[in-house]
C-alpha cells in the first residue's frame, strides 16, 4: 500500500470502532491502539493500526511526538450567528430572575432578535467568525450552525446566508446549516406559521440555504401540533428535521421527534422515563447541552439513564449568547463527564460518531479505513486528558482531511 502521508509516533490512537453510530449501547467502549500509525490518502484514512504492522510506503512521514490521537470532534448544536449581547440577562438571572421572567419583560431571545435584525450580513459574518474559530481550536472540524434569531423571513434568510460565507473562510471545516424556528412573534401567530410553512421553508429549500429544520417546543415557543405542522413542511421540501425538546417542560416534543424520525432531539433536561424509553427504541439521537445546565442552573438531562437504556447520546455546546456562552466543544465534553456522569469513552463517542449522526453525517468520527481523516493530536500521551482538562486546551493540533489547520 502507498499513501500520501503516514503519521507515526502516536502514543495512543483512540477511536470508536465504526461510523454512523445510532445505538449508544453498542458504542460505550472505544478501541485503544498503542504505538499507532495512520496512513492518509486523498483526505481519507487508508490504513490505521500498530506502527509495527505498517508495510507500505508514503510520500511524507509525519512524527506526532509521542502524543495521543483521537477523532476530531463534531459540535451538533450551535447558534453561532447573532448580534448584541445578553449581559443584562446574565446579571438579572444571578439576582434570581427566571428565563421565563426575563423573556416576559422583553429580554432574552427577543433582545437578540432585535440586534440581529439590525446587523448587516457582513457584520453577522464578522461576529460569527471568531466564535467558530474558538470551536475549531477546541477540536471541532464539523459544526452545525442554526438560524433562529431572525423571526422575520428576511432576517432568517440573512442569518442563513452568513453560513456559506463563513464556510468559504473556514474550508475544509464543515459547517452544517439548520433553519431554526425558534419563537413566535408576540402577535400574529397563525399568520407567522403560515409564512414559515408556505414561504420561508420553501425558499430556504429552493436556495439550498439549510439542510435541516429545527423547532423549539416549549410553553413560550411552539406547541407539539404547531411543530408537527412546521416539520411536515420541512419534510415535504426534502429537509431533515430536528427539535429543541424538554428544556423546561416535557410537552411531547421528544415523542414527536421519535415518531417523525428526527435526526435528533436536543436539550432533554425535563425528560423522564417515558421519553428515555421512546428514544432508546428509536434511531433518533439525544443531544445533551451541558453548557446550558451550567449557565442556567438547570438539572442535567438524563444522559446516564438514556445510555443505560440503549439510546444514543451526543454532546453539543449550544453556543449562544443567552443560555450557553460556551466556545469549546472540548469543555462541553469535560462538563458532560461531571454533570451527566459520562465516562471518558462515552463522552468521546458522544462527541464524534454520535454527534456526526445527529446532523446526518456517517463519514467521520472514527479513525478507521475510508473515514474522513479528521483527527486531533493532544498535548498529552493519555487520551483521557481530552475530557479531564478544565480551563486549559488539551488539544495540540487539529487536522482536517489529513491537513494541519490549527496548531494550538
Amino acid at each position: 500500500m502507498h499513501a500520501a502521508r503516514l503519521f507515526v509516533n502516536i502514543a495512543q490512537l483512540v477511536t470508536p470502532t465504526r461510523l454512523g453510530a445510532h445505538r449508544g449501547v453498542e458504542h460505550r467502549q472505544v478501541q485503544v491502539i498503542p504505538d499507532a500509525a495512520i496512513a492518509v490518502q486523498d483526505g481519507h484514512i487508508a490504513w490505521v493500526g500498530a506502527r509495527t504492522e505498517w508495510g507500505g510506503t508514503a510520500d511524507e512521514v509525519i512524527d506526532l511526538g509521542g502524543r495521543a490521537v483521537v477523532p476530531a470532534l463534531t459540535d451538533p448544536h450551535t447558534h453561532a450567528v447573532w448580534a448584541g449581547d445578553r449581559l443584562d440577562d446574565f446579571e438579572a438571572r444571578l439576582q434570581g430572575a427566571t428565563y421565563e421572567q426575563i423573556l416576559a419583560r422583553g429580554g432574552g431571545i427577543y433582545h437578540t432578535i432585535h440586534h440581529t435584525a439590525q446587523a448587516s450580513l457582513e457584520e453577522l459574518v464578522a461576529l460569527a467568525l471568531p466564535r467558530l474559530k474558538c470551536l475549531i481550536r477546541s477540536g471541532a472540524t464539523t459544526i452545525e450552525v442554526k438560524s433562529g434569531y431572525g423571526l422575520t423571513p428576511e432576517a432568517e434568510l440573512k442569518m442563513l446566508k452568513a453560513i456559506p460565507q463563513l464556510q468559504v473562510r473556514l474550508h475544509p471545516i464543515t459547517l452544517k446549516p439548520t433553519l431554526l424556528i425558534h419563537v413566535p412573534p408576540r402577535t400574529g401567530r397563525e399568520a407567522y406559521l403560515h409564512t414559515v410553512c408556505r414561504q420561508l421553508i420553501p425558499e430556504v429549500a429552493q436556495q439550498g440555504l439549510a439542510e435541516a429544520v429545527d423547532v423549539f417546543v416549549e410553553r413560550e415557543a411552539f406547541t407539539v401540533q404547531e411543530a408537527e405542522q412546521i416539520l411536515g413542511s420541512a419534510r415535504q421540501h426534502g429537509l431533515a428535521i430536528k427539535l429543541h425538546a424538554d428544556q423546561f417542560h416535557a410537552l411531547g416534543g421528544v415523542e414527536l421527534g421519535v415518531r417523525l424520525g428526527a435526526l435528533s432531539v436536543d436539550h432533554l433536561e425535563a425528560s423522564g422515563e417515558a421519553q428515555i424509553r421512546a428514544l432508546a427504541r428509536s434511531q433518533t439521537i439525544g443531544v445533551i447541552l451541558p453548557g446550558v445546565n451550567l449557565h442556567l442552573g438547570l438539572s442535567p438531562a438524563p444522559a446516564r439513564a438514556l445510555i443505560e437504556a440503549g439510546g444514543a447520546v451526543a454532546i453539543g455546546t449550544d453556543l449562544n449568547p443567552g443560555s450557553s456562552p460556551l466556545f469549546s466543544i472540548q469543555q462541553a465534553m469535560a462538563l458532560a463527564t461531571r454533570l451527566h456522569r459520562l465516562t471518558p469513552a462515552e463522552a468521546l463517542i458522544a462527541s464524534t460518531v454520535n454527534a456526526a449522526a445527529a446532523i446526518g453525517l456517517t463519514d467521520r468520527g472514527a479513525l478507521i479505513p475510508n473515514a474522513r481523516a479528521d483527527f486531533l493530536v493532544l498535548q498529552s500521551a493519555d487520551w483521557r486528558d481530552l475530557s479531564y482538562t478544565l480551563g486549559a486546551n488539551p488539544v495540540h493540533s487539529v487536522w482536517c482531511e489529513g491537513v494541519l489547520i490549527e496548531q494550538v
